[in-house]
């Protein structure tokens, strides 16, 4: 799912190009898209780019006449930009926005269709904000406060829309493993000094991000944007080798979510459990790295 430093990039990749243009009109190729009855769709047509705001992970679309629309890619949505009046790719393509400069397709993979469109006027905009706090604007203060409104485990705060904003699965991956702290610990039983360490890397990770996808989008609009990404340290790298110690990347698994982690940098050389493997294995499962490097036959690195 696009989490923030995308969604920010995709946002000014977008301004740059719709700003000041009119929306000519919106041509839908997936009913399930739209998830609004009112204000009418075919009221924005014909009405002029005046803004783009980035709430959460949504895109909102600002036009003339207090006429907003507002995209969730959900997990598997993307857009691209392309020459006026070009086609809706078949079954990828739900919905394609012609603007004066140009068209803005919507794709979504796979067979569930998770992606929406809302039409709203400005008074109800709001309404379709979690609420989170913005990472990037907020003072260690304010960021521990947030932290601490609830006992949740550090993985499920900082993805939690309505503690943090556009922070998702992947990228708090990468904010944990920096920060060396496990994705299980409790908010509550934190240090402060953990709380400042999580907090500067947050800022660290996703300014860092936010610099690397602005430079690649400088040459071309960001139709590329995926959560697995080579310069990343744990995200989508079960197996692979830690790029600061050399230990087997771990993880994770529920329903759909993984969570991807070093036991070494992490958690202090414990395994955590997998909720499927570990019901199966019972007291099987290796509780560390080095029982786990042994069930496996590799050798500890140094």
């Amino acid at each position: 799912m696009p989490e923030l430093p995308d969604v920010v990039v995709y946002v000014e990749s977008l301004e740059r190009r719709i700003v000041g243009e009119t929306l000519e009109r919106i041509r839908l190729g997936s009913p399930f898209l739209l998830r609004s009855v009112a204000p009418k769709l075919e009221g924005s047509f014909g009405r002029r780019v005046l803004e783009l705001r980035r709430i959460g992970k949504r895109i909102a679309i600002g036009l003339d006449g207090d006429f907003w629309l507002v995209l969730h890619l959900m997990i598997a949505g993307r857009l691209r930009w392309k020459p006026s009046g070009a086609k809706i790719p078949g079954r990828l393509g739900s919905a394609a926005f012609d603007f004066s400069s140009g068209t803005l397709l919507l794709t979504e993979a796979g067979s569930k269709k998770r992606a929406s469109l809302t039409a709203v006027l400005t008074p109800d905009l709001a309404s379709l904000d979690p609420g989170g706090l913005e990472p990037l604007e907020a003072d260690l203060a304010a960021f521990n406060e947030r932290l601490r409104s609830a006992n949740h485990t550090l993985k499920r705060a900082l993805t939690n829309p309505r503690l943090f904003s556009g922070i998702g699965n992947a990228y708090s991956d990468e904010i944990l493993h920096r920060a060396r702290l496990s994705p299980v610990r409790l908010t509550s039983r934190l240090e402060a000094e953990e709380v400042e360490r999580l907090h500067r890397v947050t800022v660290e990770t996703l300014e860092e991000w936010l610099v690397r996808l602005r430079g690649e989008a400088e040459k071309r609009f960001p139709e590329k944007v995926t959560a697995f990404r080579p310069e990343m340290a744990v995200h989508g790298k079960y197996g692979e080798p830690c790029p600061v110690c050399g230990s087997r990347v771990e993880r994770i698994r529920y329903a759909s979510n993984e969570t991807n982690y070093c036991p070494r940098c992490q958690t202090g050389g414990r395994v955590l459990a997998d909720r499927s493997l570990s019901k199966l294995l019972k007291q099987d499962w290796p509780r560390t790295v080095e029982e786990w490097e042994a069930s496996r036959g590799t050798t500890r690195p140094s």
